[in-house]
This record gives structure tokens, C-alpha cells and sequence, in this order.
């Protein structure tokens, strides 16, 4: 860890450490379908460093296989990400399964038949966390969340005013408009930074504007080694800094 950002990252730990704080990290890793190689060496990485993961699902994909893969990682939660990652969005507009493309009623429907699956393969560790596909929501969505049994929505970015409660993610590992490879570690990590700027900043009102966590994510199917790298750097980092606690899915909830 001689590289410059891996320095300034600790420097920026051991100052919050100094102040007497401690920031909440989690992990979420999207698109978890079947059991693959990619999934066993997610979950031993985060076995060997104890760094919880909101795995997020797509119900209609999941199964089983999937089910019995998972059994038994405590550090696991299953969020119910969308219901079967498909776009429905015209082809001049970002992808979203979760849009305003169909009825209302068709949408909420099929979140439900999700839930209600998830909760039905995981019953030990689903979480009512909703992952939107693409990290897009249609907001006439939202007043219908409850309805389906969710206490959460995870997007990415900074959390912002909501009528319902937002936990998201701020750190994307991946160069989705570019290599589609894991972004320049140094990047990263000014992001990580950032964020924690965010979070510990002065103004003691920020918290509550910006989300009191730090939120990573990543999707295992397509990490390429520099990806996995980065997460062995970064967990080694912060697993026991005192600064640092990771968060699992319900603690997210429940705060």
C-alpha cells in the first residue's frame, strides 16, 4: 500500500479516528442471479476481512441454486432488485425496469411478487431493500413502497430529500462508460474521500442532507483482477480501523 491514494485515505480515517467518530460503510454487489465462480470469491473475500454484503436480486432470475449458495453466510443479506432486470425504457432513454413505461399497477405488482419470493428463498436474510435496476426509479413509485412491505430504497449518489427512507450507494468501482473495467484505484479512493468529507464534514447538518454512510458498490459477474484488488486494499484498510464499521443490511435499516 505504497501508492500515494492508499496514504490519503488513511491519513483521512485516522482523522476521523482523531475527532472521536466512527463512519458506517456497506457493500452492496448487484445482479446476483446463480451461483458463479465470481460469487464464491465475493463471498470468501468478504468471509476473510468479515465486511458484510447486500447481495441485490432480481427475483424472477433468482432461485434455489442461489438460495442454497448463501445459506449460512451471516454476513449476507438479499435485497430484491427490481424483478427481473429488464429494460423497458425506448431506446433514445436510459435503460429502467422501474419507470413510467407501464402502468403503475403492473410495476408495483411485480415488486411484490418479488418480495414476496425473496422472502420465500431467504427468509433468514432478505432485507426490505429495494435495488432499482440501473439505480432508476420512477418517483410516482414511491408512495406504493410500503405498500409492498419495503423500509428502504438504495440508488447511487448522494441521498437526497425523500419521502422515503433512502440508504444509497456513492463509490462505484466499475468504468462503466469507458473500459467497463475497474476504474483507476487512485479515483476511487478520491471518491471514498469524498464521501467521507461529506459525512464528517463541519457543518453539523450535512449528516442528515447527504446520509450518514459510505456505500460501495460493485457487481461480481464482471470484476475484472484490478477490481478485486481494490477490495482487498480497501477492506484490509478499514475492517478494523477504528473509524470504520462495516454495516450489514439491516443495521442500514434500522437506523
Amino acid at each position: 500500500m505504497s501508492e500515494t491514494h492508499w496514504h490519503q485515505l488513511a491519513e483521512a480515517l485516522d482523522r476521523v479516528a482523531a475527532s472521536g467518530r466512527r463512519v458506517d460503510f456497506w457493500l452492496r454487489d448487484d445482479d446476483a442471479a446463480e451461483p458463479s465462480a465470481a460469487l464464491d470469491r465475493l463471498l470468501s473475500l468478504v468471509d476473510k476481512f468479515e465486511v458484510p454484503v447486500v447481495v441485490a436480486a432480481p427475483p424472477a432470475l433468482a432461485g434455489e441454486a442461489l438460495a442454497r449458495r448463501l445459506d449460512g453466510h451471516a454476513g449476507v443479506s438479499v435485497a430484491e432488485h427490481g424483478w427481473a432486470h429488464r429494460n423497458h425504457a425506448p431506446p433514445e432513454e436510459k435503460k429502467q425496469e422501474l419507470g413510467a413505461h407501464r402502468p403503475r399497477a403492473t410495476v408495483l405488482r411485480e415488486l411484490a411478487e418479488g418480495y414476496a419470493r425473496l422472502q420465500a428463498l431467504f427468509p433468514r436474510s432478505f432485507v426490505p431493500m429495494l435495488v432499482p435496476p440501473w439505480n432508476r426509479i420512477d418517483p410516482s413509485l414511491l408512495d406504493g413502497l410500503p405498500g409492498v412491505g419495503f423500509a428502504a430504497l438504495s440508488v447511487f449518489g448522494p441521498e437526497k430529500p425523500s419521502p422515503f427512507r433512502l440508504v444509497n450507494t456513492h463509490v462505484d468501482v466499475m468504468d462503466w462508460h469507458g473500459t467497463r473495467g475497474c476504474r483507476d484505484h487512485a479515483s476511487i479512493v478520491a471518491d471514498t474521500i469524498g464521501r467521507l468529507r461529506q459525512v464528517c464534514g463541519d457543518d453539523e447538518r450535512r449528516p442528515d442532507q447527504t446520509g450518514r454512510t459510505v456505500g460501495l458498490l460493485t457487481h461480481h459477474l464482471v470484476h475484472d483482477e484490478a477490481v478485486w484488488s481494490f477490495m482487498e486494499q480497501l477492506f484490509s484498510m478499514t475492517a478494523k480501523h477504528p473509524a470504520c464499521r462495516w454495516r450489514a443490511g439491516l443495521d442500514l435499516i434500522d437506523q
